[in-house]
């Protein structure tokens, strides 16, 4: 659509809308807004509200308060996150102009391995030929990165922001408070500056959301769960020599882990296992399993030091994530269940946007036509807890671990006209699709009778001839 059209378009449901019921309270020119937190929600966030001020003359102020250097590698600029981009979100930030350079992927995902306890590994191939997956730093690289052949995926969000004119500032927010009913970002070397809206994503790992407690707010931030990522430096020759351009995602039975993955990004691979506080000795039993080692050189040893951190992610949805003149988005306010956090953050970056653009900036406006964004990726997470349930009891079970494996083989070999499982997996490990969708996948009677016959006949296996 063309810039004129879009602008007619918000023009028009402008006009439709009119003032808030609530209280009439909306962005005009002059407004000064503060996002506090730098990374993917905040960026987007800020990305649309500047981009849709554009189209309707308005002339506002945009502030991203974030400290962190994605020039920098290792903590100075590390956002604790696997760095997978789905192909669906791939796809759609293309329509929204957001083409991710070759200089921030750097790998582009075609495949998945399956490997789980006893088994052969298992490819599995991307449904349509023109999806890929993005592996991408969130930083400039890991610690102690001997040369940075890549761009930062937030540092080239941060530029996309800045291009579309909001301020960056380098500052690290110590407090907020009230002044007058209009919100107050304090940081320790430069004072106090008031806003007229307050937008918060900062996540999850930061003492920040303390500071809320005191505001009398409904607001109460997500449960979390302790995790664990890695970086292990091996050379591109060698990434390309034993994990190629896949994925390897492991099913093995390990109390506590949920999910578990080695991702090639250039001469590194990132380790994620996602669960239920993840701890060292948790990680070195992952590590030292047959199937795992398989990744790695014959000659290969876990290093001493490396780069590796323990960040907390979100279990559930915030309590209302909202309040006049105040919203909370990315995972301090809602975020998909142990898959795309980044594209979690883009859908409630824009919604919140959109909503602040259009409908106004009250505790009503956001309940209205931001929250049922966030209820409806909550209860997909429900449904995300029921199927990650099902895939713990796959897990601890040999003949369906085994069913799964066979019939996911024969799928990729052509045996079956629809490939059930392997759109499932494929969809539960990119987070291309929703929990819900994929539920329902499940329940198809192809995909059901075909994984219970592969499961019977990995314990009888006199029936195969059958």
């Amino acid at each position: 659509m063309a810039l004129g059209a879009e602008k007619r378009v918000l023009e028009r449901k402008l006009s439709e809308h009119g003032p808030s019921a609530d209280s009439g309270l909306k962005l005009e020119n002059g407004s000064r807004v503060a996002v506090v937190g730098g990374g993917p929600a905040g960026s987007f966030f800020s990305y649309f509200l500047m981009d849709m001020a554009r189209m309707l003359d308005l002339d506002v102020q945009v502030d991203v308060y974030e400290p962190r250097d994605y020039t920098r590698s290792g903590p100075a600029s590390c956002n604790t996150c696997g760095g997978i981009v789905s192909e669906s979100l791939v796809q759609i930030l293309a329509t929204e102009g957001i083409n991710l350079p070759d200089s921030v992927v750097q790998r582009g995902i075609d495949s998945y391995v399956l490997h789980t306890a006893g088994s052969r590994e298992v490819p599995i191939d991307r449904p349509l030929s023109e999806k890929r997956i993005a592996a991408v730093h969130r930083g400039a690289g890991p610690r102690g990165i001997k040369k940075v052949r890549w761009q930062s995926f937030d540092g080239y969000l941060q530029e996309l922001t800045i291009a579309k004119g909001a301020n960056v500032i380098k500052k690290r927010v110590d407090g907020f408070a009230w002044e007058d009913g209009l919100p107050q970002v304090t940081t320790r070397d430069a004072g106090s500056q008031t806003y007229d809206l307050l937008v918060v994503a900062v996540g999850v790992n930061t003492g920040l959301l303390k500071a809320f407690d005191e505001f009398g707010l409904d607001y109460k931030p997500p449960e979390t769960s302790r995790t664990y990522i890695s970086e292990f430096f091996l050379g591109q020759d060698l990434v390309e020599k034993h994990l190629g351009s896949a994925m390897h995602v492991f099913l093995l039975d390990i109390p506590r882990v949920k999910f578990s993955a080695l991702i090639p990004k250039g001469d590194y691979v990132t380790l994620c296992l996602l669960g239920q506080d993840i701890d060292a000795q948790l990680v070195r039993a992952f590590m030292e399993a047959p199937e795992v080692r398989r990744c790695f050189p014959s000659d290969w040893g876990l290093p001493e030091d490396f780069c590796h951190c323990s960040p907390r992610i979100s279990m559930n949805a915030a309590v209302q994530p909202f309040a006049d003149r105040l919203v909370f988005i990315g995972d301090c306010g809602v975020t998909r269940l142990y898959k795309d956090g980044i594209g979690a953050a883009y859908r409630t970056g824009k919604a919140a946007a959109v909503t602040v653009a259009l409908e106004g900036i009250s505790s009503e406006d956001f309940r209205r036509h931001y929250w049922p964004l966030c209820r409806t990726m909550e209860n997909d997470n429900r449904i995300g807890k029921l199927i990650l349930g099902f895939t713990s009891m796959v897990k601890k079970v040999g003949c369906t671990r085994r069913g799964v494996v066979r019939m996911v083989s024969k799928e990729q070999s052509g045996a079956y006209e629809r490939p059930h499982m392997s759109s499932v997996l494929w969809d539960v490990f990119t987070g291309s699709a929703p929990y819900r969708d994929i539920f329902k996948r499940t329940l198809h009677p192809a995909f059901l009778s075909r994984f219970l016959w592969n499961s019977a006949i990995s314990v009888f296996p006199f029936a195969k001839g059958r």
